[in-house]
């Protein structure tokens, strides 16, 4: 088998366990390990192209947008719960210490003449 079709393979495993419900650090390990092996069958792709070489190439080129798509989409889904989580332990600290981020220097500043 070719790297034109290692990479299409990869590709299609790579949108699979994208579009499943696994859990995500799992999911994490397996699509970094994935796109480790994209990455080196990318340098063994290289012209001249047989034609069944040509058709998988116009099929990775959908399945690239397609998988760009799903790897935004779980990257927004990580900044949210990272943003989550923050929100909540400062509101926890909140909680616990309510005055800890009070001014103490006790200045008042009267704008009247």
């Amino acid at each position: 088998m070719g790297a034109v079709s290692q990479f299409y393979e990869l590709t299609v495993e790579l949108i699979r366990i994208l579009s499943s419900d696994e859990e995500r650090d799992g999911k994490i390990a397996k699509v970094q390990s994935l796109l480790d092996q994209r990455e080196s069958l990318m340098q063994e792709i290289a012209a001249p192209y047989t034609p069944d070489e040509v058709e998988i190439g116009q099929k990775l080129i959908q399945l690239n947008a397609r998988l760009m798509q799903l790897l935004q989409t779980e990257k927004i889904l990580i900044q949210k719960d990272i943003k989550d989580l923050q929100t909540k332990k400062e509101s926890n600290t909140k909680y616990v210490n309510p005055y800890q981020n009070l001014s103490t220097d006790g200045m008042f500043y009267d704008k009247r003449n």
